[in-house]
């Protein structure tokens, strides 16, 4: 048995002394690596797998948590400036339902619920009113910080008072809204909207222009044409009335530079734009018969009298006046006769109600200008158009634009005098013109994509030129080691390395340029 101990520990001994330095570091290396990932790999199994128990707690809240888990004696740590606390897994569940029932974490705000748990007689309007309004804060604080992108929010809130004085207006309650906004998140407009519309609902007498929010970068959120409307309204209504011209001048110059040539055609539109809007509601009757301007009847009432007798000049005074009392005819007197129809009669007429909204943005007005050059090239020759010639490309383009400018101006078709609306112009240029042409940007990405490409080219070939070198180095050194194994051979050799080390110091005496070419090239490698 010792025996073979003995021999497996002179081949040790024997293997580790024929190894050279460099293969020795490798191995020492190799196991204390292998040494130092066993132990990591044991400390990591054995030491507990912490998760997080809250989150974005204030100090007060993130202090109470530790005392507490400190009496519990369980480990925690804190993360994130103190606004996490970590619990081993295997005791997060039981912790969480632990500490709710202390209630905690305790923020220290106060909520609706405060009143159904501290309901007294004692307390003053006073207090109930400071109270009430800190609940509100409360839950209009929880309301926002549950919006997608905003992490946390404070509410301060100026409520109205009420005057014990009928006649005295209340006044106008105004907040302040400060959002912890997450990273890199963008409201728009309408989301902008919707949250000062969710304040302005919740508090009583608070308008939307008496609401300030900003995040915490000291970013404003503010709502259109809130401040600066009529800057607002003019530069939008100069938009429009740009847009309205570039397109039909992009049209126009499309067209006509289609039959005499883009670079001998200038275009260029004005417009009078109708911004306003007009709501209105008509109320229109019209008989049912136009010729006859007659309605349709719908109830006649007819009613015919008739009367015969005397003057009664020779009643007696007021005898007549008495009913069922005989009058006093006297000899002479003429019979007279009374007879009244009357008619009434109830037609229905036709009855229309429209509301009519008149959009804006109605062209009243529109003219074009056009400049074309009065020059052609022929036979290498720049000669000018002829009166003729121009005035029937005038003729042309006059019939032109009329069209356009009927079908662009809306209202009753008229008859367009184009020499109201449309300018022409001959004259020679001096210059090519230039037109906006759409033209899609290159996007940052590519020329970095690019900038990759080329650099990882310029590697390969660096790499490339570089083995070939080496090759030959290689090349060199091995005929320079053959030729020294001929000629300086040694015959006593106890093991490679002792040849290879002699070799070498004979070639550094008799060959020295050769044997620093030779250490050149393994410096290289």
């Amino acid at each position: 048995m010792n025996e073979t101990v003995q021999q497996y520990r002179k081949k040790i001994t024997e293997f580790w002394q024929t190894r050279t330095n460099p293969q020795k570091s490798i191995m020492i290396g190799g196991v204390l690596a292998v040494l130092v990932l066993l132990i990591s790999i044991t400390v990591l199994a054995s030491s507990p797998k912490m998760v997080p128990l809250y989150s974005n707690l204030s100090l007060e809240e993130a202090g109470e948590l530790r005392d507490e888990l400190q009496s519990r004696g369980v480990s925690h740590e804190i993360e994130h400036g103190g606004t996490t606390i970590l619990v081993p897994e295997s005791q997060s569940d039981e912790l969480l339902v632990e500490l709710a029932a202390q209630g905690m974490p305790n923020s220290g705000n106060i909520d609706y619920s405060f009143f159904s748990e501290n309901v007294s007689w004692g307390m003053t309007d006073e207090e109930r009113q400071i109270i009430e309004l800190d609940a509100l804060q409360t839950e209009l604080s929880n309301l926002i910080s549950n919006i997608s992108g905003i992490s946390d929010a404070n509410v301060l809130i100026n409520q109205a008072q009420e005057t014990v004085f009928v006649a005295d207006d209340v006044g106008d309650s105004s907040a302040s809204i400060v959002i912890n906004t997450d990273y890199g998140q963008n409201f728009d407009q309408n989301q902008i909207q919707s949250l000062y519309h969710l304040v302005s609902r919740a508090v009583p007498n608070l308008e939307p222009e008496n609401i300030v929010i900003m995040n915490q970068h000291f970013e404003y959120y503010d709502l259109e044409n809130t401040s600066g409307g009529a800057t607002n309204t003019y530069a939008q209504h100069q938009e429009i009335r740009k847009d309205i011209e570039r397109d039909i001048q992009r049209r126009v110059q499309q067209l006509l530079g289609t039959m005499i040539g883009q670079e001998k055609v200038v275009v260029s539109v004005t417009s009078d734009i109708d911004f306003s809007q007009e709501n209105r509601v008509e109320e229109i009757v019209e008989p049912v018969d136009m010729d006859t301007m007659e309605g349709l009847p719908v109830s006649v009432d007819r009613v015919t009298e008739t009367y015969t007798g005397y003057d009664g000049s020779g009643l007696v005074d007021g005898e007549a006046d008495v009913p069922n009392l005989p009058a006093v005819i006297e000899d002479g007197e003429e019979v007279t006769q009374y007879e009244n129809v009357r008619e009434t009669i109830n037609n229905e007429f036709n009855r229309a109600r429209s509301e009519i909204v008149e959009s804006p943005y109605e062209i009243r007005d529109l003219g074009i200008q056009v400049a074309v050059d009065n020059t052609v090239e022929e036979g290498g020759e720049i000669i000018q158009l002829s009166e003729q010639e121009q005035l029937a490309v005038e003729e042309d383009i006059q019939s032109i634009l009329a069209s356009i400018i009927q079908t662009s101006v809306p209202g009753e078709p008229e008859v367009v005098e184009p020499a109201d609306k449309v300018s022409i112009v001959f004259q020679e240029f001096s210059g090519v013109p230039e037109f906006e042409s759409p033209t899609t940007p290159i996007p940052t990405w590519l020329y970095v994509l690019g900038a990759i490409l080329i650099l990882i080219i310029i590697v390969l070939i660096f790499m490339l030129v570089r083995n070939k070198n080496e090759d030959g180095t290689k090349e060199v050194v091995e005929e320079q080691l053959e030729t020294s194994d001929v000629d300086y051979s040694i015959e006593q050799v106890e093991s490679e390395s002792d040849v290879r080390r002699k070799q070498l110091e004979q070639m550094a005496k008799d060959k020295p340029e050769d044997f620093a070419k030779l250490l050149r090239s393994w410096i290289d490698e």
